[in-house]
């Protein structure tokens, strides 16, 4: 599309009434794309709102102090440590000696 000074000042009219490039397409005639090419040329931001666009500012939602304990009993309390490793249990020779012959056994 050959862009003209009337098709350049009817795109820049429409994008600062705050109309999206697809709203500006259908009465120029063109593609949602080739508006969005112009606008960058033209060095107006895309994917924002235009600069006269008025955002509404809302107050936080107040939180309400709770003071009530949990209504449910803790049946489990997490550590915020890290488990420790259980150390592995120790046998004495004579239990070493018994666990290799069981071995012996089973393998032969």
């Amino acid at each position: 599309m050959s862009w003209d000074a009337k098709d350049i000042a009817l795109l820049k009219r429409l994008w600062f009434e705050g109309q999206s490039a697809a709203q500006i397409a259908r009465p120029l005639g063109c593609s949602r794309n080739a508006v969005c090419g112009m606008l960058t040329r033209l060095g107006l931001k895309r994917g924002h709102k235009s600069p006269t666009a008025r955002p509404k500012i809302r107050p936080a939602p107040k939180l309400r102090p709770s003071s009530a304990p949990c209504p449910r009993p803790v049946t489990h309390k997490v550590s915020s440590r890290r488990a420790e490793r259980q150390q592995p249990k120790e046998f004495s020779r004579q239990q070493l000696y018994a666990i290799l012959a069981e071995a012996v056994r089973n393998t032969g």
